[in-house]
C-alpha cells in the first residue's frame, strides 16, 4: 500500500479553504446582503453557510489530492484537474457576482455552469480514482440546492 503523503493532502485543502476565504471577502458584506433579499422557501439562515462551505472546501481538498496522488498517467490526472479547477474558480465568482455585484440572474448563470463543471469534474475523477469523486457528492448535492435558491431569489427580487 502507498504511504499516504500528508503534506501534499494538506496543501490541497489549504489551497481550496483559501480560495473559498478569498472569494467570501471579495464578496464583501455578504451577511448584510442576505438579510435584506427575500428569499425562497427552504433557505437557511445565514450562519449555515460559513460552516456548510468550510466542510465542503475541505472535501474538495481531498478530492483533488487523491487524483494528485493516483496512479494514473499524468496526463490523464492533468486534464482531470483542468476541470477541477475550472470549476473552483467558477466557485470563486459566484460569491462575487451574487453579493459583491448583486447579480442575481448573472449569478444564476455562474451557478448553471458550476453545475455542469462539478459533475464533469465528478466524471473525471471517476475514471481516475473512484473515491475522489465521491468525496464530491456533498458538494454536488449543495450546490444543486444553492442552485434553487440563486434561482429562487432571483426570481422574489
Amino acid at each position: 500500500m502507498k504511504k499516504l503523503n500528508l503534506t501534499s493532502l494538506l496543501i490541497s485543502i489549504v489551497l481550496a479553504e483559501l480560495i473559498g476565504m478569498v472569494s467570501g471577502l471579495l464578496a464583501g458584506d455578504s451577511g448584510a446582503v442576505y438579510d435584506t433579499l427575500f428569499l425562497p422557501p427552504f433557505s437557511p439562515p445565514g450562519w449555515v453557510f460559513p460552516i456548510a462551505w468550510g466542510i465542503l472546501y475541505a472535501l474538495m481538498g481531498i478530492a483533488a489530492f487523491l487524483v494528485a496522488d493516483s496512479g494514473a498517467p499524468n496526463v490523464r490526472k492533468r486534464k482531470a484537474l483542468i476541470f477541477y479547477t475550472a470549476q473552483l474558480t467558477v466557485n470563486f465568482l459566484w460569491s462575487i457576482v451574487f453579493f459583491r455585484f448583486q447579480l442575481l440572474w448573472g449569478s444564476v448563470a455562474v451557478i448553471l455552469l458550476l453545475d455542469v463543471l462539478v459533475i464533469l469534474t465528478m466524471i473525471k475523477f471517476y475514471r481516475l480514482r473512484k473515491t475522489a469523486m465521491y468525496f464530491l457528492i456533498p458538494y454536488l448535492l449543495w450546490i444543486l440546492f444553492a442552485t434553487y435558491l440563486n434561482i429562487g431569489t432571483a426570481l422574489l427580487n
